[in-house]
This record gives structure tokens, sequence and C-alpha cells, in this order.
């Protein structure tokens, strides 16, 4: 015997392969003839009809020995692989059966090959056995063994009680579709079926069952516990099975299919049709592994069908279902049941265990209604019985909606944003945050003529020099070089040049430069990298005064206040050099002036000194989203600081601070740049405290600088921009290019320029590596704006009419102009609108073509029928213009008789769809001056979309600050012709802008009411809604603010239906509007008045046109009154230019600089 050998691998060879053999033989145990007869005497009077199966006794014990508890099982363990044993020959049901014969002495037996004969031919002749252990456990196992023994075996499905032929109505054995409600896992089981199963009429045998197949505990390989026989009551037969169910694919449903629909929780023997078998994530207990062993030796006819097994993830959150309730039948049949024949005894039910996703049918159909029955049920429901069971909350009717009633004359109630919004070409809300172009100050009048007062040829490295100006002399460190010019020499020679280490310092990089207080600009006290302080004369280039080792890191900066001197590391040590009675000098000396040492906050990327008090900001130091910025007072003993952070009143982000000024203008407040291209306002008298923030660009501020009146910022598009801060919001008087588009990293003015040059001097450093040298006073375009006021000096005027046509025809042809009166004289009305006949005619159409189609010979047609139109006027015209982008169209025709007076005639288009990449949307410029007055036409077509507002604001500005627009014109010398300093290459340089086109400008009102306003003739109400009315009013950057437009008198003009006058009844329906409008821009608004302001009945297209006239005056100059008359204006300016220069120089001595 191979159990009484001392345990050893050799021997043995493996305790796993004993525990296989001997559950190999437990699933074949030999049967006595006379328990067999018992069974089936037990089956066939077990129930009578209309009584219910009593629960079963549990199970006695057959041994006297109590099981031995293992410990708890580990979640890491398992299924063992099939020993090579078993593949073996000798892994027959014989050798199996021999073999249990030396390890099991409980188990009855009977037969051995002969009782597996016996149940091979009872398969063939009779329905399935009861399983002899949990479903789920063995087609996991089936899944992952060898063919096994139980191939042979018919299919393990619960076989139902025989019926009676008498009353079918009340067994309970019945079709799973037509039998009542069922208690218990097996209820919700059947419940859950859709698979209708005949009544079988075979009698089922019942099968001793292994108590130890429901144990849970963890195996002792050296120690087995002795295995308990159990009867399990007759299961029901399996449904009728055909001749189709015999071949090889019969295996796989008889060991695996039927096995998984079969469920080890069931109390309950009754017929059902199961959902997939819920996959054990450990097995537990030797008898798995037994079986697992005893099934893998056998044919091949599973492992060629079944899967190999993927164990199934365990959701996390799964609510395991209740335990079903014992359910209560008829206690006397059970007793005559009881007493007639020994009742078998069944286990008590395994715990309920958590399903997984893998055991929910991926189609849960619920089952036909069943009959009415006499019995109790209690059980579980399926999840549809309770959804087709609840009852709705409250009334089964809903309330109606809520109504509002508005009484005639009533003002009517906000609009309401709808969901989906009414787009002919596109839908929803605008994403992102506001643009920020639309907090940006208004500069649609800047000039761009630049304030040049010299430009000087003198390198400049960007990051590594460093300079001053005193007058006429220029200082340039770079590294350990020096460099001084003087600028009234003109020529680009320095007069010295010098070295640190011929200085007395090796290998010193100069990073700080500054004029010594008292100096008056005529010696300069220099930091290094090292942190020596030098000081120098400007005229010999000498060093007149060292200090070594004054700081331990590099001198980041130095400043100059009254007749003190500041000198700031990067580590935060602050160096104090003031004039004292025991230093026997009135001004800071590096060698006899003791510093005063103040502590900073270290690594600061910002400090200047305003005001007298020392302004630092570091980059990392932020409060949220805005930067905090510490104030020392370092002039005052015990150097007290305040800590304030920017006033976060603004959406955006407001960047690190980059620079800071004070403004002469307004003396009691300092002005601080930030990246983001924001500008703080703090009040220096409450603190200083941050009050305000501006938004100025749309990127960094990277230098700031007050300069007389206006506030001086350089940005990183190397133009320069000079802000009137006296009325909110600001107003852009300057700006110009400076740098060639390179970022401008400084900007500082020049005091000692004042008393030297009489002239206010402001340098700037740009990334070009130049110096730029401008009038801080705006001469120049203070005596522009003299000359536009005394213009009829030297001018003559005289009055043109000019007409203007938009049309959006939607891809009509012109010989659509038929059927209708409004159709036929459309044209031709509009022609004859203005008397006498224009001068000027502008026609501008929109989708012209399909843009699908792109047909190309609708232009034509249009151009041709134009031309047929103006040639039947009176007077002769000439066409001037012609130009189409896409779906645009623009001709322009000039009388004949002002063709000699037009000159610097010009066309071009703008594309601004797709982010200027395509040409469904944009415009098409065209410029022309007349006598020497410039007028620019733009025919365009925006953003379409309800709420795209912010869309078309940005085309619009597109289009006006479009540099390079057309080419500059040299057609007069002074370019009379041109505002602003421009020279006719941009938009906003004319004198005389006309915009017309579909702008797509909606109405934010509800469609109801809007049409409700336009039956009832108040159009008045409509306007306040009016997006482009809006935009004009409140939107301080909206760069059409400076544009006029007549009053919206007529209906809108968007959208109608083809050939009729009903507004858009298609599944949009969209809320009509006023897109198609004509706007004007004048530099003086009396030189344009409007003539008339109307729409057209033409309903080819799902747009009205419409037309505006206007009678534009034009001038002519006379150079020499002109010349005379700017002589006066200059000596004006020089008397002006005095007072400017005296208020500045009183500035800058108040703010201790000079």
């Amino acid at each position: 015997m191979a159990e009484d050998q001392p345990p050893s691998i050799k021997s043995l060879k493996s305790r796993f392969e004993q525990l296989a053999q001997d559950n190999t033989t437990k699933l074949s145990p030999r049967r006595d003839d006379s328990r067999v007869r018992q069974r089936n005497a037990l089956t066939n009077s077990d129930l009578s009809p209309g009584q219910k199966r009593p629960p079963p006794p549990p199970p006695p014990s057959r041994s006297t020995k109590k099981p031995i508890l293992s410990p708890a099982p580990s979640p890491l363990l398992r299924p063992v692989p099939v020993p090579a044993v078993l593949r073996s020959p000798r892994a027959s049901p014989e050798h199996l059966s021999a073999q249990d014969n030396a390890y099991d002495d409980d188990v009855p037996r009977g037969g051995g090959v002969a009782s597996l004969r016996e149940r091979f031919a009872t398969a063939a002749a009779s329905p399935s056995r009861a399983a002899l252990k949990p479903a789920p456990r063995l087609s996991l196992l089936l899944t992952q063994s060898e063919p096994s023994v139980l191939d042979s075996f018919p299919p393990l499905v619960p076989r139902p009680a025989p019926q009676s032929t008498e009353d079918t109505s009340s067994d309970e054995y019945r079709d799973a579709p037509e039998s009542p409600r069922m208690p218990g896992v097996a209820s919700l089981r059947n419940r859950f079926s859709t698979l209708i199963l005949p009544t079988p009429q075979s009698t089922p045998k019942t099968l001793p069952r292994n108590d130890h197949l429901t144990s849970h505990s963890e195996p002792n390989i050296l120690a087995p516990s002795p295995p308990i026989t159990v009867r399990r009551p007759p299961p029901p037969p399996p449904p009728h099975r055909s001749a189709l169910f015999d071949s090889v694919d019969d295996t796989l449903d008889q060991t695996s299919s039927n096995s998984s629909r079969y469920s080890p929780f069931s109390d309950d023997e009754s017929e059902s049709s199961l959902p997939p078998a819920i996959v054990p994530h450990t097995l537990h207990g030797s008898h798995y592994r037994g079986h697992s062993d005893s099934i893998s030796s056998s044919s091949s006819s599973i492992s060629s069908i079944s899967p190999p097994y993927k164990p199934h993830p365990r959701p996390s959150l799964t609510v395991p279902p209740p335990p079903p309730p014992r359910r209560t039948g008829n206690e006397n049949s059970r007793e005559s049941s009881a007493s007639s024949t020994p009742t078998p005894h069944s286990p008590p039910p395994l715990p309920s265990r958590r399903p997984t996703p893998e055991d929910i049918p991926d189609a849960i159909l619920p089952p036909p209604s069943l009959p009415a029955r006499n019995s109790i049920n209690i059980g579980t429901s399926s999840p549809t019985d309770f959804i087709a069971d609840r009852k709705p909350l409250g009334s089964s009717k809903l309330p109606p909606p809520p109504t509002r009633t508005i009484a005639p004359g009533d003002k009517l109630p906000p609009a309401r944003r709808t969901h989906t919004p009414s787009s002919d070409e596109e839908s929803g809300a605008e994403e992102g945050g506001d643009d920020p172009r639309m907090l940006l100050p208004d500069a649609s009048r800047a000039s761009r003529r630049p304030p040049t007062l010299r430009t000087p040829k003198m390198h400049v490295p960007a990051y590594a020099a460093h300079v001053v100006v005193a007058g006429t002399r220029v200082l340039v460190a770079t590294h350990h070089h020096l460099r001084c010019f003087d600028l009234a020499r003109h020529t680009d020679v320095p007069i010295w040049v010098g070295d640190t280490k011929e200085m007395g310092v090796r290998d010193a990089k100069v990073t700080a430069l500054e004029f010594r207080a008292g100096s008056a600009g005529g010696v300069v006290w220099a930091g290094t990298k090292e942190g020596h302080l030098i000081e120098l004369d400007m005229d010999s280039g000498e060093v007149t005064g060292s200090k070594f080792g004054a700081h331990a890191g590099v001198v980041t900066h130095i400043f100059r206040h009254r007749k003190a001197m500041v000198s700031v590391d990067e580590s935060g040590k602050v160096l104090v050099f003031e004039p004292s009675a025991t230093s026997g000098s009135e001004v800071p000396s590096l060698t006899f002036t003791p510093p005063r040492v103040c502590r900073i906050a270290d690594k600061h990327e910002f400090v200047k000194l305003l005001g007298g008090l020392l302004w630092t900001s570091v980059r990392n130091d932020t409060n949220g989203s805005v930067p905090i910025v510490r104030i020392y007072d370092i002039f005052t003993p015990g150097n007290p600081v305040r800590t304030a952070s920017v006033v976060p009143n603004t959406t955006h982000h407001v960047g690190a601070v980059t620079s800071g000024t004070l403004l002469q203008s307004h003396a009691g407040f300092a002005y601080l740049g930030h990246e983001g291209g924001f500008i703080s306002i703090w009040s220096l008298a409450t603190g200083p405290e941050c009050t305000d923030v501006v938004k100025v660009s749309a990127s960094d501020v990277l230098s700031l600088e007050g300069v007389g009146m206006r506030l001086w910022a350089g940005g990183r598009t190397g133009v320069i921009c000079a802000y009137d801060v006296s009325s909110r919001p600001w107003v852009v008087t300057n700006a110009w290019n400076a740098h060639s588009g390179l970022p401008v990293m400084r900007i500082f003015v020049d005091p000692w320029s004042i008393e030297r040059e009489e002239k206010l001097s402001v340098v700037s450093v740009g990334r070009d590596e130049q110096m730029r040298f401008w009038d801080g006073l705006l001469g120049i375009d203070w005596i522009g704006n003299e000359l536009l006021k005394r213009e009829r000096e030297f001018s003559t005027f005289r009055t043109i009419n000019v007409l203007v046509v938009s049309w959006n025809v939607d891809a009509a042809k012109p010989e659509a102009l038929t059927d209708d009166s409004a159709n036929l004289t459309f044209l031709n009305d509009a022609l004859t609108s203005v008397s006498p006949a224009p001068d000027i005619i502008s026609f501008g159409f929109q989708e012209l073509i399909d843009l699908e189609s792109r047909k190309m010979a609708a232009k034509t047609r249009w151009h041709d029928r134009l031309v047929r139109e103006v040639r039947a006027l009176a007077e002769g015209y000439t066409v001037i213009h012609t130009e189409s982008l896409v779906g645009l169209f623009t001709c322009m025709f000039v009388k004949n008789s002002e063709r000699a007076a037009l000159k610097d005639v010009a066309i071009t288009t703008i594309k601004r769809g797709m982010g200027g990449r395509y040409g469904n949307k944009g415009g098409i410029v065209a410029r022309c001056v007349i006598g020497d007055s410039s007028i620019c036409f733009i025919n365009c077509h925006l953003a379409a979309g309800q709420h795209h507002v912010r869309q078309r604001n940005a085309d619009v500005t597109a289009m006006l600050e479009e540099k390079s627009v057309f080419p500059s014109s040299d057609a007069i010398e002074e370019s009379l012709a041109y505002v602003g300093g421009g020279d006719g290459s941009m938009v906003l340089d004319h004198e005389i802008v006309f915009l017309n086109g579909d702008l797509n400008y909606r109405i934010d009102q509800r469609r109801d009411a809007v049409i409700s306003s336009i039956h009832s003739g108040d159009l008045e109400a409509l306007h306040t809604h009016d997006q482009l009315l809006k935009e004009m009013k409140h939107n301080r950057g909206f760069r059409l603010r400076s544009f006029h437009e007549g009053p919206l008198t007529f209906c809108p003009t968007y959208k109608y239906d083809r050939r009729s006058n009903e507004f858009d009844t298609s599944e949009k329906k969209r809320v009509p509007a006023w897109c198609d409008r004509v706007l004007w821009r004048s530099r003086d608004p009396e030189r344009v008045k409007l003539l008339h302001y109307r729409r057209y009945e033409a309903n080819v297209s799902d747009h009205r046109p419409v037309s505006a006239a206007f009678a534009m005056t034009v001038k002519s100059v006379r150079l020499d009154a002109w010349a005379k008359e700017k002589a006066v204006v200059e000596e004006d300016w020089l008397g002006t230019l005095v007072e400017l220069l005296a208020d500045a120089r009183e500035f800058y001595v108040e703010q201790a600089l000079i």
C-alpha cells in the first residue's frame, strides 16, 4: 500500500498524484444493486401531484472520525497541473478503480470495471445524472485539463421527477416557461432563462455525492481527511436531446456548457436553464485538485474544442445577492415520502458568492407570463420583475410646463440662450475665455509715424550689454569691454575704449551701470560679476575709485536717489551709500563713504527704485494667479518692508513683473508692467497698494517708461505704444515699429538731455542689437495735429456721391432675377437711388458661388450683368476694380468725369477662413485717391454663427490691422492724402473707409419675440439686442468702434425662405437679424454724410440686398500755402517745447534723478 510507505518524493512521486488517483476513483464508485433499487423507489414515490419537495435534513456522518479542518485557503492558490502519471495509458477506468480500493474504505463499492460498463450503458438509454460537484468548478477544470473520463458520461443536468399525465397543471416539475416563480437562487436563474425545455418522461437515478466536495478548507497533503459520502435527492431530467447532439461537438456541450449552466448554490432540484457559471478565483481544498487530476485522464475530445482558461477580472464594487429564503411546502407529503423509503440527505446550501460581469448574460429578456398556482412562491425575482411591477410616483400624468403670460405693452423677458443655437454654418457656443483684444485700449486712431530723434549705428548686444546715456555721451559695457561714444560728432567711432583688465581688475565682467549722484552724468559706477564696484570718468575712462568685494555675488542693479547710491546683488544684499558729515563730501564715494547693509528677497526677477522705495518681485512668488510685490523703504532705519499682491480683477493670468515706472501726469501712482500684456496701477499714498489692472497688449510688456504725459510700453513684437492714461479706457496715441519686429528689451529716459540738448530723449534697446533715440515729447505729432486743424487755410474741397451696394446672393445667378417686379427692377432701383448720379459705385457680393461646386462662371455672369445695368445710365462709367475671393466679388465703377482725378488705385484680398488659410471668409480691400483724399472700400464676409461674436471681432481686427495690405505710396512727398502718419499700406491709413458685407452679427433675442417686433413695426426694441450695436457701444477694444452706421429703419435682412417673404421655416428656424450692413469711418466726421440706408425686396436669395449712399467731401492741397502754414506751426511748437521741458525737468528733480 502506498499509504504505509514513509512520505518521500521518490516513493510517492508526489502527494498530488495520489490525490488525483484518490479522487478519480471517487468519481466512479461502485454501486450496490439494493441501493439503486431503493433510489429508484424513492424517485418514483418522492412527490405526489400538487406537493412540493421537503427540504432535505442535514447529512449524517458515516464515519466516527471528524474531518480535520485546514487553515483558510490562500488567495494565491492556483489549479494544480495534471500529473504526468495520469496521462499514461494506465490511467484507465479499470486501473483507477483498482487503485481506489487501496485508499477509500468508507465509500460503498460494487463492481469496478463492471460498474463503469453499467454506467456507460445507462448513459445511452437514460437521461443525465446529477452532478458530482459544483458545475462552475468542473467547467473551470474542464477548460484547463486534458480529456476526461467524464467525456463519456451523460450531461450533468438535473432531472425532474416523473410527472403524472392526469394532473399536469399542478405538477411542480413542468417546463420552465410554464412553471410559476420558484424560490431560492434557482428561481432567479429560471426567471432569467430564455430557453423553453420540454418535460422529460424518463426515470432518474440518484447517485452518491461526496460531502467533501463542498468543503472550503485548505488541503493537508500529508494528512488528508477521510471523505464523507452524501446522497443527493433525485434531480429533474434534462431536456430531450436529438441525435444531432451525438457528435463530437456534443462532448463539449455535455461537459463544459451544461456544467457551466449548473450552479453549485442551488437548493432546488427543479428543471431550469441556468445563466453562465461563476468562474472561481481560487480553488480551495484538496478535493478540487483531486477532481482536476481525475478529470484530466481520458480521451482528447474536450481539449480539441474548449478554449484555454483565462482568469476573469474581479469587479471592484459588486454587491452580492442576498441568500434566498427556505421555501415551505406540504409537510404531510414529505412525511409520507420519508416513511415509505429512506430519504437521501443533501448538504446545506453553499453561501452566496459575489458575481462577476461574465455571469450576467449579454441580453436578458423577460420570460413569458406564467400561470398562477396555489402554492406559495417565496424567492428572489429578476430585475425585470421589479421594473415591470414598479408603479410611477404620484400621478400617472406629468403636470404641464409652466407658462408665462405677457400682456400687451409689457416688457419682454430676457432672451434665453438655446442649447442648439441657430447657425447656418457653425453651431455651438464659443469655447475658451474672453478674447484678449476685447480688453485692449482703442488704437484705431493711433499714429504710426515714428518720433525718430536720431538713429546711431552702434552695436549693442541684447543681453550682455549695459548702456547709460547722458546727453550726447553714451557708454556701452559688454563683458569686460567698455566703449564711450559722442553722438554730437555724428560718427560711430567711440571716443575711448577700455578694458577691466587694464583697469586693475582681472576677469571682471560688467553687469550694472549707473551715473553717480551729483556728477551731472560725468561719473559712472560699474558693478561686476565678482561683486566689485568701480568708479569711472566719462571723459577719460580712468578709474577714480573702487571697492573690491563689496558684494559676495553678482551686482545686478545700481540706482541713484538724491545724493545716495544703491547697489543690489543676486543674493538679496543691498548696500546704501549715503554721504554724511563725517565723510567730508556731499557725494557718495566708494573709498570714503561706508555703506549701510540691507537685506531683501534673493533671486529677484524685478528690482526698481521708484519714489524712494525699492520695489522687488520674484517670478515664483505669487498669490494664486497674481504676483507678489515686496516694497522696501531702504532709506528709513529698520528697513521696513511691505508685501502686496496685484489685484486679481481680471479673468486672465497676470504674469510676472518685468518693469516699472512713474508718470509725470499722475505723480501719485506707480505703474508696473507684467507678462501677458498687463499693467498694474499702484497708489503711492495708500501703502503703496494696487488699485487696478489694465490689459494693454496681447503680448508681454517687457519694458515700461513714463515719458511726459504718455506711458510708453515695449513688447515682444518690436512695437512701442504710447498710452494716454488720462481717460478710461486708455487711448493709444502712438504705435510704431521700433525694432524691426524684435522684442524691445529696455526703455529709459535721459533726463540730462533736457539741459544739454533741450530735448527729452528716450532710448530703447532691442533684440535687433540696435539703440534707438526717440522724441519723448512727440513733437512731430503735435505739429501734424495742428496742421489738420488749419487744413482749410491751404486746401480746397468739393463733394462727390458714393453708392455702396451689398448683397449675399446665396449662389443665385443673375438670370434668376425674374418672376417678380422687385427682382426685375432691383439693380436699376439701386443705381437710381442717388440724385445726382453717384460718382463712385461699389458692388460687394457674398456667396456668389456655391462653395461645393465652385463654378466660377457665375462671377462672369454677374460682372456682365452689372456692366450692362451701369451702362444703361445716362452718365458714362469706367470699371476701376474687379476682384473675387472664393464667394466674394467686388466690382467698382467711377464716373468718367472723375477718372482724371483718380490715382494710387490698388486692390487686394485678405483671407480669414480657418485662421487665415482659406478664403471662404475674409475680405476684398480696394483703395484709391481722389485729389488729396484717400478712400478705402472693404467688402467682407465674417464668421457665421449665432454666438460667434468674438470670432467676428477677430476677423474685423485682422483686416483693419493687417500690415502691408497695399504697397507704400510715394505719390505725394508728405503723404498728405493719408492720416495718422501712415503711408497707405494699412487700411486705417486712409482718410475715409467704407465697410460693407455680410457681417453676420445677429440679434440676441428669441425668434418669436423678434418676429413679433418686426410685425408690429417696433424695430427700435431690437436695436438693444443687436450684437454689432452692442459691441460698438460697450466693447472698448472693438475695432469698429470708430465707425458709424445709419439708423436701422428697415426690417432684418436675414434669413428668408427663397422666393418668399417668410422668415426661415427650416428645421433650424434661425432668428432674423441685420446681417447685411454698411459702415463708414472718416478722420473728420463732417466729411461724410449719409444720404440713404435702405434694403430691397429681391427674393432669389435668403438675404435681402441693402445699399447706402453718401455725400463725401474730398480735398485738394495747395502745396505753397501748406508750406507757409507749416512754418507757422513749427514756431508755435518751439514755445510749447520750452514749457514741456520745464515741466519735465521739475518732475525729474522731484524724483531725485537730476
